[in-house]
C-alpha cells in the first residue's frame, strides 16, 4: 500500500512542474495551486510529497486508507525562493491494489456560530498595555503549524485555538475568565469563545480595548509578521478560519501559517484550497501592543 500511494504522488509531483502535462489529468489540488500561482508570476521548481497511512480497512479486493498527504512546494517568484509545505487528509480507496478514487477529507467546521462574543461597557474603559513580541509568536507559529502543543486542549477545528496559542507566544495578555462569552483566555481545561472559535475571535479583534488588542486594516500588504487574517470562506458573514502572518512573497503579500488546513508559508489568498468560494471575504487585523 505504501509503494502504491508513493507511484501516486510521483504522478501529481509530475503535473506540479511538468511543462508537458495536460489539463485533463490534473487534480484539482494541482488545477488550482497553479492557476494561484500564475495570477502572481510565480512558480513551483520543486515538489515532494509523502503519506503516512493512518488506517486502512480491507474488504475482499476492496481497501479503504485513510492517510496524511504531506507536500513541499519550492516556490521561485522573481529573483527569491521560499517554502511552502502543507498538509491534508485523504482517503483513497482500491481495488485489487489499484486506485479508483482518492478524495481530499474536508475538516470539519464547527457549529458554534451562535455564541457570540460580549464585551461590557466595563471593559471597553479598561486600558492596559504589553509589548507584543512578533518574532516569538511567529516562531510558535513555524514550530506547532503541523503539530499539537501537548500544553494545550486540541480541537477537532485546532485553527483558531492554535492562533491564540501564538498571539499568547507573543506576550498577548489573557482576560475575562472565567466568562466564556468576553474577554479572551484559556484556563483550567475551560476557554473563552474568542479563544476558540473562529467567529468570536474575529469579533474580539475587531472590538477589544485593552489586553489583546488589533487594528482592522484595509489590505493585506498592511500587514507585518504576526500580524491575523480572518476568513469567511461563504461569504455569509460567519467567519470559520484563522491565520498569522509569517512571511512575505517577493511583491510584499502575506504568507501565513495555518491549523486545521495545516500549512506553512501559504499565500495568504487561499485559492488553492477546497474550502475557497468566489463569495469568500477576508478581514486583515494589526495587532497593537
Amino acid at each position: 500500500m505504501q509503494e502504491t500511494l508513493q507511484d501516486l504522488f510521483e504522478k501529481r509531483i509530475h503535473q506540479f512542474i511538468s511543462n508537458t502535462r495536460e489539463k485533463k489529468n490534473l487534480y484539482p489540488k494541482a488545477e488550482r495551486k497553479l492557476a494561484s500561482l500564475s495570477k502572481r508570476s510565480a512558480e513551483i521548481v520543486k515538489v515532494k510529497a509523502a503519506g503516512n497511512i493512518i488506517e486502512k480497512i480491507e474488504n475482499g479486493n476492496y481497501e479503504t486508507v485513510h492517510y496524511m498527504a504531506h507536500f513541499q512546494y519550492l516556490i521561485k517568484q522573481k529573483d527569491a525562493l521560499y517554502l511552502e509545505e502543507e498538509t491534508e487528509m485523504r482517503l483513497a480507496k482500491l481495488f485489487k491494489g489499484e486506485v479508483i478514487s482518492d478524495e481530499e477529507i474536508a475538516p470539519v467546521q464547527t457549529g458554534d456560530y451562535h455564541q457570540e462574543l460580549s464585551i461590557p461597557t466595563e471593559e471597553l474603559e479598561e486600558r492596559s498595555s504589553f509589548q507584543y513580541d512578533r518574532l516569538k509568536a511567529v516562531q510558535y507559529a513555524e514550530r506547532w503549524w503541523n503539530s499539537y502543543n501537548p500544553a494545550y486542549k486540541k480541537f477537532e477545528n485546532n485553527c483558531t485555538n492554535y492562533i491564540s496559542q501564538c498571539l499568547r507566544a507573543g506576550g498577548s495578555p489573557m482576560r475575562g475568565y472565567p466568562s466564556r462569552g468576553s474577554g479572551w483566555w484559556m484556563q483550567n481545561n475551560n476557554w473563552s469563545y474568542s479563544w476558540a472559535i473562529a467567529n468570536s475571535l474575529r469579533l474580539y479583534l475587531a472590538n477589544s480595548k485593552s489586553g489583546l488588542r488589533a487594528k482592522e486594516v484595509s489590505s493585506p500588504d498592511q500587514l507585518v509578521l504576526g500580524d491575523v487574517i480572518c476568513y469567511d470562506f461563504e461569504g455569509d458573514g460567519r467567519f470559520n478560519h484563522n491565520t498569522m502572518v509569517t512571511g512575505k512573497d517577493a511583491y510584499g503579500m502575506p504568507l501565513v501559517n495555518a491549523n486545521t488546513y495545516n500549512s506553512r508559508m501559504r499565500y495568504w489568498a487561499y485559492e488553492d484550497s477546497s474550502a475557497y468560494t468566489p463569495n469568500i471575504k477576508y478581514k486583515f487585523f494589526s495587532i497593537l501592543d
